[in-house]
């Protein structure tokens, strides 16, 4: 297979299964109330306000997946989502700000740790990154645990939409360049924007890929 068709192939792919019933199956607070499932997990996990759940819905095609909300830090559980019986996908909790006592924090960024240090079933992390202030150090930090426990990690900048064409260039080069001195990371990140559906079908392929069965990979 020549590798224009098979980019086609997992491009084609992508839309059909991203085009499948998605269905929330449950929301936890702590690992302790995780099932343990028969299917592979795509998580997206990045700052509270960075675009993640207007990212699952472009990926969806949902207006209303997941919430989207003005006050940051929304999400306060891990939420699990069937998507067509193929894959789960995890929409975690935003870290680095939420309107919330300290405690409840706390309690949302151990459940994060805990869930990424051991979930088997969890094949890659999507790394939600605002494009317009790039990686910050509560990035780093995720990123760096990520390293230490070898899951691999697809670092995917959003809102891209809000930045000039030279400073998408700029950053996308500045955030390849970090990414280089990760071991676990995916060496070049996706750019996208929910807005104007850019990068969606790139992103729904990378996903689709570790979904499938392995007629593509």
């Amino acid at each position: 297979m020549n590798k224009s068709k098979h980019i086609q192939d997992k491009i084609l792919y992508g839309k059909w299964l991203f085009s499948q019933e998605c269905t929330f199956l449950r929301g936890v607070k702590s690992v302790e109330n995780l099932e343990n499932p028969n299917l592979p997990e795509i998580a997206f996990a990045g700052r509270s306000n960075c675009g993640k759940s207007s990212l699952l819905n472009a990926l969806t095609g949902r207006k209303s997946l997941a919430r989207i909300s003005k006050t940051p830090g929304r999400t306060q559980q891990l939420n699990f989502f069937d998507l067509g019986g193929k894959i789960w996908l995890v929409d975690m909790p935003g870290y680095g700000y939420a309107k919330a006592a300290k405690k409840d924090i706390a309690e949302w960024n151990k459940t994060i740790h805990e869930y990424l240090r051991g979930r088997p079933t969890l094949r890659r992390l999507c790394v939600l990154i605002d494009s317009r202030h790039g990686i910050k150090s509560n990035d780093l930090e995720i990123m760096t645990m990520l390293d230490s426990t070898a899951v691999n990690y697809q670092v995917v900048l959003t809102k891209i939409d809000k930045l000039s064409s030279n400073a998408l260039i700029k950053i996308v080069e500045i955030t390849r360049d970090s990414l280089k001195t990760h071991p676990a990371a995916l060496p070049n990140p996706i750019a996208t924007s929910s807005q104007k559906g850019l990068g969606i079908q790139e992103l729904r392929a990378e996903i689709a890929a570790l979904a499938n069965d392995g007629h593509i990979s």
